[in-house]
């Protein structure tokens, strides 16, 4: 029986530990976004064109 006592105390000690760590990562964010940094890098070429146009624009107008 005292076995029992034995493995329930142990278990909710790793449940806590566990906890803590789940709390941990959350707040220092590792689950904020896992979406959008996997395929940033099929649209990087394209946000960098947008960037470009958008600079090139603004430097003509600076000149007229």
């Amino acid at each position: 029986m005292s076995v029992i006592y034995l493995l329930i105390s142990i278990s909710i000690i790793v449940a806590v530990a566990f906890l803590y760590a789940f709390i941990r990562a959350v707040r220092s964010g590792q689950y904020d976004d896992d979406y959008t940094p996997s395929v940033r890098m099929l649209f990087d070429d394209e946000l960098l064109k947008e960037t470009n146009k958008n600079q090139i624009n603004i430097t003509e107008e600076k000149q007229l």
